[in-house]
């Protein structure tokens, strides 16, 4: 079995030790919030009524209830929010907008190859649409039309971007080792990809607060601070209710994500996956002279267990990915982002990509559960009569796709017939995930045969082969 270069090109311990020495665990994307976009809403107490009702306040709510409000200006909207707007994976995320509904390409293709023309121009279109509302509505969360940028870092990957090159997508550029090295002063390129119209950088937590703040412009109520205990169907409408209050609609929208489905048949749909990540401090001019990186892409390598990273607006740069760890039990639980082990493998694995950055520190570190789904990517679908819609399982792409989710959903309560609703990847459910402890032992052999295959040039054993005949492989 082989080593990866992270392996082979570790720096000094005193390297990581130094770098980590003060670093905050806060999410750096909240903590660079101005106090105006951080309001303090109040929870839901007493009777409420709305045409449309909202669980959740992150990009799934938001977006659904300003998409609400351009069909149907006149309408009553109203979200309701466990905790605070964007406190969840929407704040917290490393704000890679990307146009891909299917967590890429290949992912797509693997299973609706049929529908990816239509999937692929869907998505541009919801990716320029999310570029556009900015202007539109006055918003500023930082969205830059980077693309994105895919290294190989081991020799098997280069062939990889080759045979990706060569499909003759529009905006793909394949770059060699000096091109490569060129773009991103990084002694670990070996080739890249430079996918240059898929996808923008955006700040997380300030793209969910100016999306609140629109949505209340446009009359739409939040309550935060308020925990959605149930929904009652049993009348003509939907009712949600809270420990000290309710909301009485016509329809409701489910943006909950990775927390349990008030949908009890979705329970088993999704489960909690912890990622973990760390930000710089602002780099100096020579320290940005020093990697190069003018384009500012987005960067995601090639391995199962991938690094992400990017360039913040004040020249940070975030460094997340690789360790992708599920808990026994689906349960969520604040203690499971705190995994120090992960956090120094990825300032080795920092340092190593970017050695010339030698001295640098992380002054933030910070974690979160992904809604994982079988298909990796977003299921859609309606219950109660079609009183409720809901849309989960964005498996870590959601910043993008959420929008498009947020039209489906609406289409879905309205009961419309459009290229949305038809498509297979709206209309069919995927596989749950099993009950334990049949899912926590199945989860950690796939994670332990992607591990390996990162290992043994690319190759995949028995169990990822089978699974990828059951389309339930990973290719990411």
């Amino acid at each position: 079995m082989g080593t990866t270069v992270f392996e082979r090109q570790r720096p000094a311990a005193s390297v990581v030790q130094h770098s980590l020495a003060d670093t905050k665990h806060a999410v750096f994307w909240r903590d660079d919030l101005p106090e105006a976009l951080t309001p303090d809403r109040p929870p839901l107490v007493g009777s409420h009524r709305a045409d449309l009702v909202v669980v959740g306040g992150g990009y799934t709510g938001l977006w659904t209830a300003l998409l609400a409000t351009e069909r149907d200006p006149g309408a009553k909207v109203v979200i309701v929010e466990a905790q605070r707007v964007g406190w969840a994976a929407s704040g917290r995320n490393g704000g890679f907008c990307e146009a891909s509904l299917t967590h890429g390409h290949e992912n797509g293709m693997s299973r609706w190859p049929d529908e990816m023309p239509t999937l692929e121009r869907l998505g541009a279109e919801n990716l320029d649409a999310i570029e556009a509302s900015q202007a539109n509505y006055g918003m500023d969360f930082q969205f830059e039309r980077t693309g994105q940028l895919a290294p190989a870092v081991e020799p098997h990957q280069v062939e990889w971007l080759k045979e990706w090159a060569a499909e003759g997508e529009d905006g793909v550029v394949y770059l060699d080792e000096a091109e490569a090295q060129a773009s991103v002063h990084s002694p670990t390129y070996l080739a890249a990809v430079w996918e240059k119209n898929a996808c923008g950088m955006v700040h997380p937590a300030r793209m969910a607060a100016e999306l609140a703040r629109v949505c209340e412009e446009r009359g739409v109520e939040i309550f935060e601070r308020s925990h959605v205990t149930g929904l009652d169907t049993s009348g003509p409408g939907v009712v949600v209710v809270t420990e000290e209050g309710r909301v009485a609609a016509s329809r409701a929208a489910l943006g909950t994500n990775v927390f349990p489905s008030l949908i009890k048949r979705n329970r088993l749909m999704t489960v909690p996956v912890y990622d973990y990540v760390l930000m710089t401090e602002p780099l100096t001019d020579a320290q940005l002279a020093s990697i190069g990186w003018q384009d500012r892409q987005g960067i995601g390598d090639l391995a199962n267990q991938f690094h992400y990273y990017r360039i913040s607006q004040d020249n940070r740069i975030l460094f997340g990915g690789y360790d992708a760890i599920y808990r026994y039990g689906r349960r969520l639980n604040p203690a499971h982002e705190h995994r120090p082990e992960s956090w120094r493998k990825l300032a080795s694995h920092f340092f190593t990509t970017f050695p010339q950055l030698d001295g640098l520190r992380f002054t933030h570190q910070w974690a979160g559960a992904i809604d994982t789904s079988t298909q990796f990517t977003a299921f859609f679908g309606t219950a109660r009569e079609r009183r409720v819609a809901y849309a989960a399982g964005f498996t870590g792409l959601g910043v993008g796709s959420t929008r498009f989710a947020g039209e489906v959903m609406l289409d879905l309560l309205d009961g419309v017939e459009n290229e949305r609703t038809a498509l297979e990847m709206v209309r069919k459910r995927p596989l749950p995930f099993p009950p334990e402890p049949a899912a926590s032992i199945g989860i950690n052999a796939t994670r332990w045969s992607l591990d390996r295959a990162d290992h043994n040039r690319g190759r995949r054993n028995l169990l990822l082969k089978t699974l990828d005949a059951l389309g339930l492989g990973f290719d990411s």
